[in-house]
């Protein structure tokens, strides 16, 4: 399926829908989509991420769907929630959508006029910079969410993203989509390209990640592969996520982790298990406290190769990307000096 397939069942989706969603306002392309030629080929285990502007949305046109072939991921912003074209620009999750022409349906016209606000400044190094100071807080925010207080899940789901959005300074330094599942993949590349590849193995190793063999990632997503079947079944309650695990998010999570194994990059896989594996476990906690019992020691195996043994172990780990994240951006300075799509 190409690019531009895809985003004509996206709108067809979205346009078929529009009437019956409160307080609709219009809708537009996030992530990665917007980054690819339209006669590209949608990347396989993909989905697109639209966000609809409303008061609202219907239950069964949110999360991730499987229409005509395609995945979908469909979320809401309010209609107050978007912010002006400045407040766009220096957000690092946000702003990357609105470089190029990304509007699916526009009522009021604001969205065409934020984007093309937005496509304009985008490349300026001032707000380049502080969409990685944005990222480097977000990285902070984590980092103080992991307390030894919370349930497990929580503690690895926080120390997880600390890490990974380290990854995410150096992408948006590079002017380059702040992925999600496959952002180790894709900080891999860049670092390449501006002949950083020692630096990348310095996050990998953050992570704990750089002399992980293939078999004990293959036996990682073996575990990851039954628990979240079990859990798929048991669900129950709307938990951070519960719609990911579904037989669209298995395409995402098991299917694409999958395809990063064979493709020869399963260092650039552990992430997205262990973030899922994660999310499993909280769900079970709230909806199948026995199954979660039962799944504990597993989950232990699973982060036991990336050095974590304990909630001590995590605790150490969160301050070692303390330590590394000065690091991290005095190397997204280098990328944005090197840039020279980036503009003063």
């Amino acid at each position: 399926m190409t690019v531009y397939q895809a985003g004509k069942i996206a709108r067809d989706q979205v346009m078929q829908q529009a009437g019956e969603i409160p307080g609709f306002d219009g809708a537009f392309f996030h992530g990665s989509i917007n980054e690819l030629p339209a006669n590209a080929s949608l990347p396989e285990n993909s989905d697109v991420d639209i966000v609809i502007i409303s008061e609202k949305l219907k239950p069964e046109f949110s999360g991730k769907l499987i229409r005509d072939g395609l995945i979908l991921d469909v979320s809401r912003l309010g209609r107050g929630q978007l912010g002006a074209a400045e407040e766009i620009l220096g957000q690092y999750h946000l702003a990357g959508s609105f470089r190029n022409p990304n509007i699916i349906a526009d009522i009021s016209g604001n969205l065409t006029r934020v984007q093309k606000e937005v496509s304009r400044g985008f490349a300026r190094s001032y707000w380049v910079r502080q969409r990685c100071q944005d990222a480097a807080e977000r990285v902070y925010r984590f980092l103080k969410q992991s307390d030894e207080s919370v349930l497990l899940p929580g503690q690895v789901t926080s120390w997880l993203f600390a890490k990974g959005v380290l990854t995410h300074i150096l992408l948006v330094a590079g002017l380059r989509n702040p992925t999600v599942r496959k952002r180790y993949f894709a900080v891999n590349k860049l670092l390449s390209e501006y002949h950083l590849s020692d630096f990348y193995e310095i996050l990998l190793g953050s992570l704990g990640c750089t002399r992980i063999d293939r078999s004990q990632v293959e036996n990682q997503l073996e575990v990851l592969t039954r628990i979240f079947d079990v859990t798929q079944s048991l669900k129950k309650t709307q938990q951070p996520f519960a719609g990911d695990i579904s037989d669209a998010g298995r395409i995402i999570s098991i299917e694409g982790s999958q395809h990063l194994i064979g493709s020869g990059y399963h260092r650039e896989a552990v992430f997205w298990i262990i973030a899922t594996y994660s999310r499993c476990m909280n769900i079970l906690y709230h909806d199948a406290p026995d199954m979660y019992q039962d799944h504990l020691a597993d989950y232990y195996q699973l982060l036991k190769p990336l050095g974590i043994f304990s909630s001590e172990d995590l605790r150490f780990a969160n301050e070692e990307s303390r330590k590394i994240l000065p690091r991290v951006m005095e190397v997204a300075e280098l990328i944005i000096r090197g840039n020279r799509d980036i503009r003063d």
